[in-house]
């Protein structure tokens, strides 16, 4: 999740979700432009918050009889592997652009998906660590020591600019030039040379 929005003079800030007591933390990007992006991977519950509210009366509503939010799972979405702390799976871009939206307006900031070319930049910067295999294996899950699952955010050691899970873990949805959805940063489940 990524905002272009500018808070001054600060290198984090913490944002929550009016009406729920979730909390999530953005760094900034250095660069022009300036971009900020979550520390961590988005968690299910920040996720929950959007999927299982009832509407809201800030949800725009142009035209519209109902506000449509995902549908509740049958089986447990995050598999079993953990919920409370642990990372979003299973979600497809398009709710996580509804997502993003509805926390766009709920909490009166603009937040989006990166784009690749965003993605890609805060990758390179946060990467100095990340290079060698002792560094990869300390700062990302992935599956030569992930043992088949996701795990809590923020567990592995923060990159240059204090992001956690940037790699490894969940892969992230990012926004390619043309229009259609891709991934990057590998997941759990990813050899560490991809990740």
């Amino acid at each position: 999740m990524a905002t272009s929005g500018t808070v001054t003079g600060q290198a984090t800030y913490t944002d929550s979700v009016p009406g729920t007591l979730v909390r999530f933390e953005m760094v900034r990007v250095p660069g022009e432009p300036p971009l900020w992006i979550g520390r961590t991977e988005v968690t299910w519950d920040l996720y929950d918050a959007f999927a299982l509210s009832q509407s809201d009366a800030r949800e725009p509503r142009p035209g519209a009889d109902a506000v449509a939010r995902p549908t509740r799972p049958y089986g447990a979405p995050d598999y079993g592997w953990g919920h409370a702390g642990y990372p979003v799976i299973s979600v497809a871009h398009t709710a996580a652009l509804a997502f993003c939206e509805w926390l766009s307006v709920r909490s009166g900031k603009k937040y989006r998906l990166p784009t690749d070319a965003e993605w890609s930049r805060v990758a390179q910067l946060a990467a100095t660590n990340a290079i060698t295999a002792d560094g990869r294996d300390a700062m990302a899950w992935h599956a030569g020591n992930a043992a088949g699952t996701t795990h809590p955010v923020g567990a592995r050691r923060a990159d240059a600019l204090g992001l956690q899970d940037l790699l490894g873990n969940a892969a992230e949805w990012v926004t390619v030039p043309s229009g259609r959805p891709a991934v990057r940063g590998g997941s759990f489940n990813d050899a560490p040379a991809s990740v």
